[in-house]
C-alpha cells in the first residue's frame, strides 16, 4: 500500500523526466499541468487503481510467502521435532501438520472437530500443536492448563475440550473442563503453579515472530504456511502434494 502511494506521488515528476529526455529542444511541461494530467486520467480510468493494489497485494504475497517458506525449511526442526510441543494423529505419520493456535480464536474453534476427523480418516498425518495463546490473558491461562495436561497424557481431549468450550477461561472453568475429560486438577494445577508451561510459550511466540506468523489459526504443509481459516479439502490437497514431492 505504502509503495503504491509513493509511486503515484512519484508519477507525475517520472513523466515530466521522461518528457523532457524525450524532447530535449521542447521544454517539458510544469509540474503541475503533469500532475493534471494525471489526475484527470485517474479519474477518467480509476479501475487503473484497483488493478495497481491488486498487483501490488499480489506481488507482496509472493514475496512473503516464498520468504516464509525458505523460514520454514531453516527452521524445521524447532517445528516439527520440538519435543515438548504435543502431537496428535500419528506420532510417526509421513505427513506433518503444524497448527498454531488459541482457544479464544473463532476460527480455531471452527476446525478442530474437522480437524479430529481428518486425523481419524487419514492415519498418516501427524498434528503438532503450537499454543499461541495471542488473545487475552485468559487464553495464555488456558494454554498453560492445556500444556500442564501433557504430563497425565490427557492433552489431546483437554485441547478439543477447550475448543468446544464457549466463554472466557478462569481457573473455576479450567478445571471443571478438566475434570470433565479425567485429568487430576490438582496436579495439573501444581504444574502450572511451577511454571513449567510458560517457556514453550515464549519458545512458540518467538519461532512465529521469526518466520512472519501473526494470526490463528495459521497451518504449515510442507514448506506452505497459510493463516486464518482453512478448510479440510484444502488441507487434503496440500496433503496430496507433500505426499507426491
Amino acid at each position: 500500500m505504502k509503495q503504491l502511494l509513493a509511486a503515484l506521488i512519484a508519477l507525475p515528476l517520472a513523466f515530466g523526466a521522461m518528457a523532457a529526455s524525450a524532447q530535449e529542444s521542447t521544454p517539458p511541461l510544469p509540474k503541475a499541468a503533469i500532475e493534471k494530467i494525471v489526475h484527470d486520467y485517474l479519474i477518467a480510468h480509476p479501475e487503473v487503481l484497483k488493478e495497481a493494489f491488486e498487483a501490488l497485494q499480489s506481488k507482496e504475497d509472493a514475496a512473503k510467502a516464498d520468504d516464509q517458506s525458505q523460514k520454514v525449511a531453516s527452521h524445521r526442526d524447532q517445528l516439527l521435532a520440538d519435543a515438548a510441543s504435543p502431537v496428535a494423529g500419528n506420532p510417526v505419520g509421513d505427513v506433518t501438520i503444524v497448527e498454531f493456535f488459541d482457544y479464544h480464536c473463532p476460527y480455531c474453534k471452527a476446525v478442530s472437530a474437522p480437524m479430529d476427523q481428518l486425523l481419524k480418516e487419514d492415519k498418516g498425518v501427524r498434528l503438532v500443536l503450537k499454543e499461541f495463546p495471542i488473545l487475552g490473558d485468559d487464553s495464555i491461562l488456558a494454554s498453560r492448563a492445556a500444556l500442564a495436561s501433557v504430563a497425565q497424557g490427557k492433552y489431546w481431549p483437554f485441547h478439543q475440550a477447550l475448543m468446544a468450550y464457549r466463554g472466557s477461561f478462569d481457573m473455576p472453568t479450567l478445571k471443571a473442563i478438566a475434570k470433565s475429560v479425567g485429568i487430576n486438577v490438582d496436579k495439573m494445577e501444581a504444574d502450572m503453579a511451577v511454571n513449567k508451561t510458560m517457556p514453550l510459550i515464549s519458545g512458540n511466540r518467538d519461532l512465529a515472530d521469526t518466520i512472519g506468523i501473526g494470526a490463528t489459526p495459521t497451518f504449515i504443509i510442507g514448506n506452505k504456511v497459510v493463516e486464518g481459516a482453512m478448510s479440510i479439502d484444502d488441507m487434503k490437497e496440500l496433503i496430496k502434494q507433500v505426499r507426491k514431492s
